[in-house]
């Protein structure tokens, strides 16, 4: 599907409307009430499919002041976030260069939940290593205050081991899983010898123990899969430092085919995507080579100021235009 207007018509507000409604999260805000058009009290986003050949219904009601409520088919899942477990989808939007320019963190973030999508049975595994962390710092507080001795904090201490160890070895199961097709789809667009470099070593309990003094003195734990990053390179290059705007751009992309051919193959269903503004910065045959491989992908959204950007014809053509209360699809 390619939607098509004018800057500002709300293109990339219907591109977001998709991605609340199938993850239960906007992909550029984490404030609900942002959400919700102003002077309106709530919204509601209701979607209809199928997935795997079976009817598909999901539901997103956003109420101010209130959490969001969500429900598949017809029943109510405990938490929104929980649409992730059921639907995959994958977005692109300017944004998303953090992916490759930012920081750890942000890194991070980007695999924990690509191990998630493609495995939901360890998607919990991130948050589980993050409250054992949470709960290790604390103690390693009260231990320097005075207020707790170190045995308390033994047990939070193997805790962040085992859950550490568990979270990277997943890390690594699944950077392993698509770095061959990230590879593969980013040199088709003209990334050579792009890959992934992970050589993070899971925590021990001795390990954290022999620092045990700083983490002290510092009240937080200096090692463990919360400090680890993700290479993303070409060649020798890392494209964080050493790659033009462009390159973490097809590197970004990549990283979305190639994720998207995992879920399939793991999931039994291709995941929805989502291109805001993907074909802008694109020369004539990488749009070519992107339009192709989209064909063989599954359900694709696209959206762009021109029809004639996409070198191909679109399965179905949607016209966004500024109305007098927002947004005119056509």
């Amino acid at each position: 599907m390619l939607v098509v207007g004018p800057n500002g018509a709300g293109k990339t507000n219907l591109l977001e409307s998709l991605h609340v409604g199938t993850q239960g999260f906007s992909p550029r805000t984490r404030s609900d009430t942002n959400l919700i058009r102003f002077g309106r009290e709530g919204a509601r986003i209701a979607l209809a499919g199928t997935r795997a050949g079976s009817p598909l219904e999901l539901n997103v009601v956003l109420q101010a002041g209130a959490a969001k409520r969500a429900s598949v088919n017809g029943a109510r899942l405990q938490a929104a976030e929980q649409l992730r477990s059921e639907v995959a989808t994958l977005v692109f939007t300017p944004d998303r260069l953090v992916v490759v320019k930012g920081g750890p963190a942000a890194r991070r973030a980007y695999f924990d939940r690509a191990l998630g999508r493609a495995t939901p049975a360890r998607a919990v595994l991130p948050s589980e290593y993050g409250a054992a962390l949470a709960q290790r710092n604390a103690s390693l507080r009260g231990v320097a205050a005075g207020f707790s001795s170190r045995e308390a904090l033994q047990p939070w201490t193997e805790r962040v081991a085992e859950v550490g160890a568990s979270l990277v070895e997943a890390r690594r199961e699944a950077i392993a899983a698509v770095e061959p097709a990230f590879a593969e789809r980013a040199g088709e667009l003209g990334l050579e010898d792009a890959a992934l470099r992970y050589d993070a070593e899971p925590p021990t309990a001795e390990a954290l123990e022999a620092r045990l003094d700083r983490d002290l003195e510092r009240g937080a734990t200096g090692i463990g899969p919360h400090l680890d990053d993700v290479g993303i390179l070409a060649g020798d290059r890392d494209l964080r430092a050493f790659g033009s705007q462009g390159e973490q751009r097809l590197a970004v992309l990549a990283l979305l085919l190639a994720e998207g051919e995992l879920i399939t193959e793991r999931r039994g269903f291709a995941p929805l995507l989502l291109l805001d503004d993907v074909l802008s910065e694109l020369d004539p045959e990488r749009r070519r080579i992107l339009a192709d491989r989209l064909r063989h992908f599954g359900q694709t959204l696209i959206t762009s100021t021109s029809e004639s950007a996409l070198p191909a014809e679109p399965d179905q053509l949607v016209e966004v235009e500024p109305g007098e209360a927002g947004t005119v699809v056509r």
